[in-house]
């Protein structure tokens, strides 16, 4: 990034510097924690209990994001009459959020009739009333988010993620069942409002709510939303192709394998985008920061989704079998078939920000409509071959929706293709050494899904260290400008 060559840029370059290395930290407690719940879940419920949450509640997953409209993301890039703007927002989403809330009630025997379970139908109508919590949340969070917040990272995401897993593990112990994850994701809702409004300094009334402002704010989000949509109703045929073309325990290997496949994606997403979409916005007149800041974060993001994906691709089935246990070593392999989800929504962050900084939001629009073809159409093809067949469906949706992310973000920034692959190939080749070395190491020596936890998990940790060794020796041969600019970086901060 050329910090000395605008004003204020030294201080912006700071704040996404606090913003990143606090998402980083939250990243490590909220991740470390949902681990944990994972685990000990997995071992307190069955598969089928899990696939009955998961199709309970696949109604108001597809619903939370559409309770913003985007305009979240409109009240994050707006740089005049903020306050208005706020007030817009938030008179808009709880009306949204109401709304959607009292729709899903009352679809909620739908969802039973889809998934031929009312057990399904019974969760779904108890999970409704989430939309209107998700609703409240909108404004403060895109205020803080406009502040380069850094108590929203460092406090209330763990405190959320800390806050479910009490929850649900100690109602799982009691024998509560699948409730007992109903229950954790109510009482997480209810701590992320409680928290969000406790430290945000923004509160109703100080503006004024106007159509006018309404109909400015959705011209800019409504592209946010239908690629939200879009990859919501992706993710809820997925989940009714597998609930009934194959049965709800397949569904709960498919709940659970996606959430650990997600679990490093979202943490990557979620630096991403609370770091670079305010930035992005604050530079996207001034074109050669644009570009560079780009690049940096492009390659940064590469770095590590490599690592993510290699080590999944190397030795995921073995951590899945070692920390979950043999019955769930349908959703390991499942974990290994989706690997090309680190990589695939790495590329898709850093582009969407870009493209939302920018303004050019209507981009989004191409983007979501390949990636909903692509993904539907693979799934169709490929689920006949079960549930290893679904993760190949999510994993080439998800590297094609990056490869077009890439392309659009390209002249929405105003890069050329050879910068980007510069900055994308040397981890990618130093990553294909270090999966080759560390698949030979855990399958044929380790064998760390043959033992108990305790070892088991010590021979993972062999695996992980093994994989990061060699991958930044062979980035030191292939990519020592990335090993410069990304990798020492990161260990001089760490070291501070």
């Amino acid at each position: 990034m050329s910090a000395g060559t605008t004003p204020g840029a030294p201080a912006l370059g700071g704040k996404i510097k606090r913003v990143a290395a606090a998402s980083a930290a939250a990243m490590f407690v909220g991740e470390a924690v949902s681990l944990v719940q994972t685990i000990v879940l997995a071992r307190l419920l069955t598969p089928a209990e899990v696939g009955l949450f998961a199709a309970g509640t696949i109604l108001t997953m597809f619903l939370s994001d559409m309770s913003e409209s985007g305009l979240r993301a409109g009240l994050v890039h707006r740089e005049r009459d903020v306050a208005d703007a706020a007030e817009t927002v938030f008179r808009g989403t709880i009306v949204t959020g109401l709304v959607m809330s009292l729709g899903a009630f009352a679809a909620a025997p739908l969802v039973g009739l889809a998934f031929d379970d009312a057990a399904v139908g019974a969760i779904a109508a108890v999970c409704s009333g989430a939309l209107f919590l998700h609703a409240l949340t909108n404004v403060p969070e895109a205020m803080l988010q406009r502040q380069f917040s850094v108590k929203r990272r460092l406090v209330v995401g763990p405190l959320v993620s800390i806050s479910f897993a009490v929850t649900a593990v100690t109602l799982a112990l009691l024998g509560y069942g699948v409730w007992s994850l109903v229950a954790g994701s109510y009482v997480s809702y209810v701590v992320w409002l409680a928290g969000l409004w406790a430290i945000t300094d923004w509160r109703p009334g100080r503006g004024r709510a106007t159509w006018q402002m309404w109909r400015e704010l959705v011209r800019y989000g409504f592209p946010v939303t239908v690629n939200f949509v879009g990859a919501r109703t992706q993710q809820a045929i997925e989940a009714v192709a597998v609930g009934r073309g194959l049965s709800t325990t397949d569904l709960g290997f498919y709940r659970y394998a996606t959430r650990i496949s997600r679990l490093p994606v979202n943490a990557i997403v979620d630096i991403v985008a609370n770091a670079l979409f305010p930035a992005f916005s604050r530079i996207a007149e001034d074109g050669q920061r644009l570009r560079a800041s780009y690049l940096r974060a492009l390659g940064s993001v590469t770095v590590f989704a490599v690592v993510v994906s290699g080590l999944i691709i190397a030795a995921g089935e073995s951590a899945v079998v070692v920390l979950l246990g043999e019955p769930w070593r349908a959703a390991g392999a499942a974990v290994v078939a989706m690997a090309g989800l680190g990589i695939g929504k790495a590329f898709v962050s850093v582009s969407e920000e870009a493209i939302k900084g920018s303004g050019r939001t209507r981009m989004l629009n191409w983007l979501t409509g390949i990636e909903f073809v692509v993904g539907v159409a693979s799934l169709v093809l490929i689920i006949p071959f079960g549930l290893l067949g679904v993760g190949l469906a999510i994993s080439t949706t998800a590297l094609t929706a990056g490869v077009v992310g890439l392309y659009l973000s390209r002249s929405a920034v105003g890069v050329s293709a050879r910068d980007m692959v510069a900055v994308i190939v040397p981890p990618l080749a130093a990553g294909t050494v270090a999966v080759a070395a560390v698949f030979v190491l855990e399958h044929q020596v380790l064998h760390s899904d043959a033992h108990g936890l305790l070892f088991g998990f010590l021979l993972l940790v062999v695996d992980v260290l093994a994989f990061l060794a060699v991958y930044a020796a062979a980035l030191a041969v292939v990519a020592r400008g990335t090993v410069r600019t990304v990798v020492l970086p990161l260990l001089r901060s760490r070291a501070k």
